[in-house]
């Protein structure tokens, strides 16, 4: 059965390979289910809830994945998005978290849509590769500002808006700590780095007294607080447009590196460098968005570390499918998911920002038109406290800069259309 729904033998695997593999993703990648939760309880969602809706959104996306678009890759409530739903739309901005998860779910239709009509490729090739590198650098300094806030590394200041926290408090200590265990733990290849540091400060966190568990296994909590609860028509409302967009423009960046860079990998392209069934990909990861969505938790997307996966001989769907088992098995462990304190998440938040600012080596720092509006929208996110603000400055910053610098020719019709938009979005509904 497994050979003819996964072709095992044609993409030259096996079973044993498959379920390694599989067990190979889900523990680089498990690192949300403690992540995700805090996050979407910093926007007022009930920590139990969001914790089912995570394991529930991972496990439907990466079946989809594996059973329709039969890829080895895995899927999770995007990290960036989570802190943009809680700390921007939610905390700065003041809307509900069930407008916001009205929002998620129009950008994964969106999505849907795009896949459909094919139009997905006509916004990819139309966004310069520099200023793409520029709002996967913003996302990951957004994260780390937050990283280091709930550490208490950087505090508020009335005067200098920031400065240098406590560092002899134990939670800033931990966190300082754990991020160098899990840098050095990636750096020498060990399976699960991340999620080793979070539960290496959790243990030395209970064992000190700084926080409590209830235990480690038990019933999975009642999801009922979140489920359905999204407000779809809240999301409609005019100054709700640069948010969706915002969601829905990271998510397709963010899908599609994934995708191609995993694919390219494990050698699943084509000879003409292609992927077979993209369509059926991106198809899954905006239904993963939108389950999500229903669920209560932010936007679901294709994980990067299914690259792991893939190094361990991973060629089908069927690891992604033992992704989304594994996903559910954890439904039972909620209690060791509560008892993660922020500081024990802080460093691998730090360290997903280390991996995302990575892209910046891509940009020509020697041409100003290029390396001004990339600093620019890399800065405004964290400043801002808002990756929509920080998109919104770049395309307008970008097209400005190459308009005045006679660089027309390096512009093309959506630049403009996407920064007359933002212009409109920031001087009405800002």
């Amino acid at each position: 059965m497994l050979e003819k729904l996964f072709k095992l033998s044609e993409h030259g695997t096996n079973v044993r390979t498959e379920l390694l593999a599989g067990l190979t993703t889900f523990l680089t990648m498990a690192y949300i289910i403690f992540v995700n939760p805090a996050m979407m309880a910093d926007a007022g969602i009930d920590p139990g809830a969001a914790f089912v809706a995570t394991c529930l959104a991972a496990a439907i996306g990466s079946l989809v994945m594996g059973l329709w678009a039969n890829y080895p890759i895995a899927l999770a409530p995007g990290m960036g998005l989570n802190a943009f739903f809680s700390y921007t739309v939610v905390g700065s901005m003041g809307y509900s978290w069930e407008v916001a998860l009205g929002a998620v779910f129009l950008s994964g239709l969106m999505f849907f849509l795009l896949s459909i009509f094919r139009i997905r490729e006509w916004i990819i090739n139309s966004i310069p590769m520099a200023l793409r590198s520029a709002i996967a650098a913003g996302i990951g300094l957004f994260l780390a500002l937050i990283a280091l806030k709930n550490a208490g590394i950087v505090i508020d200041h009335p005067e200098t808006l920031v400065a240098m926290g406590d560092l002899t408090q134990p939670g800033a200590l931990l966190a300082a700590g754990g991020f160098a265990v899990i840098v050095a733990l990636a750096y020498r290849k060990v399976t699960g780095a991340v999620m080793i540091g979070i539960l290496l400060v959790t243990a030395i966190s209970l064992l000190t007294g700084l926080s409590q568990a209830d235990g480690v296994v038990s019933a999975p909590p009642s999801l009922t607080p979140t489920f359905m609860q999204l407000d779809i028509k809240g999301a409609l409302e005019v100054g709700m447009l640069s948010i969706i967009f915002a969601f829905l423009f990271v998510d397709l960046f963010d899908t599609s590196g994934t995708l191609i860079g995993v694919a390219q990998r494990a050698n699943l392209v084509d000879e003409d460098g292609k992927m077979p069934r993209l369509g059926r990909a991106l198809m899954a990861d905006s239904t993963a968005t939108m389950a999500g969505a229903a669920l209560g938790t932010s936007t679901t997307t294709s994980y990067i570390e299914s690259a792991a996966g893939t190094a361990a001989g991973g060629r089908t769907g069927l690891t992604a499918c033992v992704v989304a088992l594994l996903f559910l098995l954890s439904l039972f462990f909620s209690p060791l998911a509560g008892a993660v304190p922020a500081f024990a998440t802080a460093p691998a938040l730090l360290f997903v920002a280390v991996l995302m600012t990575g892209g910046l080596v891509q940009v020509d720092w020697d041409d100003l038109t290029e390396a001004a509006p990339v600093v620019i929208t890399a800065i405004m996110m964290p400043l801002t406290f808002s990756i929509a603000n920080g998109i919104a400055a770049g395309f307008i910053v970008w097209t400005a800069i190459k308009l005045l610098s006679g660089r027309w020719r390096d512009l093309n019709l959506s630049l403009y259309i996407l920064a007359g938009l933002f212009i409109i979005k920031l001087a009405l509904f800002n």
